[in-house]
């Protein structure tokens, strides 16, 4: 960012626009929308400001500019029509180290004016720094479209009623009291025009001490964070980083996911690395759970899909055992990620009507999976986790008879910024892996279509 976003206080303080002219009127059209006092400079003034200089909501300064004018003061916007008169007037009011916006005059501007969505108290603003206002306009659309048209009443209500729920709500409680006001039925009644039912329901629960729905216990929701890049992330998996109280997150999930987080909720690193087990799964089980019996909102994020080699079935067991309730929001696994960045169907009408997901790796004392026994005519392979196993696994296939010159993608970094390509024949795949240095995460696919000729491994060893 080149320009930080930020609210600023205008109650009992003033905004200066400097400027008779439209130019002019328009921004006093915006800042009428806040509890500024408006001082207007100018000889002559347009009948709209002379309007609001009758009316009381502005003061009118048509004397000498100078800048003890400016001391003070919130910001001020400059708006004379007269790029003389506007450089000018800008020197004076950056003299008197206020922020200032001159119309039309980017290089000039300390300060820019933002697409606004007014629901006051509620306001959301959009900006582009100035580089496509005709898209932050159409941002604001879709904003608007979003947000019911009385939310702000519905957010003014919760501010007067802040004080009665940290008298009358646990503390613990108190971020599911909110979460239920602006998630569930309150917010639901309020948007439908049924204000009152929505007071009444919101005074109720504040009586009881608690939402009507909250409970004691906690939540552990396993969470599928994608192969890296965060617009892969479902809807649903923001909502609950932005819902969570602590995340529990692996090596691979990108830094710019976690941005996404709440930003207060604690993270906690457990990333595993193959061959070391200083997050051995049995710890991770006993921390999540632990953490959830606080009756705290607990995620445990993941790359790709909890449910693929994820050992998300080893925590809903930890959990259940404990009693505490798991919720599980898939993400875009490995294999499919991959497929997309190389340009592949997984599957394809006529030629691959099976896919097959499996792995390279064991439990550490296990003997390594036969990853390829599934696998046969009509197949799409995907391996995970198999980059050292590569020679083992290919020569497991050919032995099944898949055709040595079958093409195989290896996907490195699926999505990431380091993302890698190749595209090898499977009898050289464990060359062609040391020969590019992939070593880490990576995803192979090899598709064996239905009419490839068969080689059973009597005819390979002929």
């Amino acid at each position: 960012m080149k320009s930080f976003p930020m609210f600023i206080r205008t109650t009992g303080r003033r905004v200066i626009i400097v400027g008779g002219g439209e130019q002019a009127a328009q921004k006093a059209r915006l800042i009428l929308k806040t509890d500024a006092q408006i001082l207007l400079i100018w000889p002559e003034l347009e009948p709209e400001l002379q309007g609001l200089v009758e009316d009381g909501r502005a003061e009118w300064h048509r004397g000498t500019v100078e800048a003890a004018l400016f001391e003070g003061a919130a910001m001020a916007f400059v708006a004379t029509g007269c790029p003389g008169s506007d450089g000018a007037i800008h020197a004076l009011v950056t003299a008197a180290r206020c922020p200032v916006n001159v119309v039309d005059r980017p290089d000039l501007c300390d300060i820019t004016t933002p697409s606004l969505v007014d629901r006051d108290p509620v306001v959301v603003a959009i900006g582009t720094e100035g580089t496509a206002p005709v898209l932050a306009r159409q941002i604001k659309t879709q904003v608007e479209q979003m947000l019911a048209p009385n939310l702000g009443g519905l957010a003014a209500l919760a501010g007067r009623l802040r004080g009665a729920v940290a008298q009358g709500v646990p503390r613990a409680k108190r971020r599911g009291f909110w979460r239920w006001v602006f998630d569930g039925e309150p917010r639901r009644d309020w948007t439908r025009g049924a204000e009152r039912d929505a007071a009444k329901v919101l005074k109720a629960a504040i009586a009881a001490g608690q939402a009507p729905d909250q409970r004691e216990d906690g939540l552990i929701t396993l969470v599928g964070a994608g192969p890296g890049a965060k617009d892969l992330l479902t809807l649903r998996a923001v909502a609950r980083l932005q819902e969570a109280d602590v995340i529990f997150y692996d090596r691979l999930v990108d830094e710019e996911v976690l941005e996404l987080a709440r930003r207060d909720a604690e993270r906690v690193y457990v990333g595993k690395v193959v061959g070391a087990n200083a997050w051995p799964q049995d710890k991770i089980n006993a921390l999540i759970v632990a953490e959830a019996r606080k009756g705290l909102r607990v995620v445990r994020l993941k790359s790709g899909d909890p449910g693929v080699f994820g050992r998300a079935g080893e925590e809903i067991t930890a959990a259940e055992a404990a009693g505490i309730k798991v919720d599980i929001v898939p993400g875009v696994t490995a294999a499919c990620a991959a497929a997309a960045s190389a340009g592949l169907s997984l599957t394809e009408r006529g030629k691959t009507d099976t896919l097959v997901l499996s792995t390279g790796m064991a439990r550490p004392g296990a003997p390594l999976p036969d990853a390829a026994r599934h696998v046969g005519p009509g197949t799409t392979f995907a391996l995970y986790m198999g980059v050292t196993q590569a020679g083992r696994v290919s020569g497991d296939l050919i032995a099944k008879g898949m055709p040595p010159q079958s093409p195989v993608t290896v996907v490195a970094e699926a999505s990431k910024p380091g993302e890698k390509t190749v595209t090898c024949a499977l009898s050289d795949l464990a060359a062609r892996l040391e020969v590019e240095s992939i070593s880490g995460c990576a995803t192979i696919l090899a598709q064996w279509p239905q009419n490839a000729v068969q080689q059973p491994l009597s005819a390979l060893s002929a």
